[in-house]
């Protein structure tokens, strides 16, 4: 049994000397300045909070930039349809101004074409009349 002590007190020694190492080499403060005070863990934890803290605040101005962005984009949308709102009541304007002197242009013709319709009815009459009365003429003259 003596050699089971012995191998058991040759690996409870091994360990105890691989914990001091381990606490020795792990423990010391490496930079003043940044860690003062600090173990390794702890300058560990204090990396990943900063890089936590960095990360948030990078997200936070990408998010004011990107809703700065998306306000601007949105007042130049607005500002767009408000043109194209007036360039559309514009144009409905002219439309309605070219509609009102198309029809004053066709209500024009229409008349004049109607006066050419009277002008030349009367002269079909007119030549109508002086047929029939030279016939009249001729009919009288050929009874005699």
């Amino acid at each position: 049994m003596q050699t089971f002590k012995t191998t058991k007190t040759t690996v409870s020694l091994s360990a105890l000397m691989l914990s001091v190492a381990m606490l020795a080499a792990g423990c010391h403060k490496t930079d003043e300045n940044a860690t003062a005070g600090m173990g390794p863990a702890q300058s560990a934890g204090k990396a990943l909070d900063d890089a936590g803290a960095n990360a948030a605040q990078a997200t936070r101005e990408g998010a004011a930039k990107t809703e700065a962005a998306a306000e601007h984009a949105g007042d130049k949308a607005q500002d767009a349809a408000q043109r194209a709102g007036d360039n559309m009541q514009a144009a409905a304007e002219q439309s309605k101004e070219a509609a009102k002197d198309a029809g004053a242009n066709v209500k024009a013709e229409a008349h004049e074409a109607g006066q050419n319709i009277k002008e030349g009815a009367a002269n079909a009459t007119d030549a109508a009349g002086r047929g029939l009365e030279k016939a009249g003429q001729k009919m009288q003259d050929a009874s005699k």
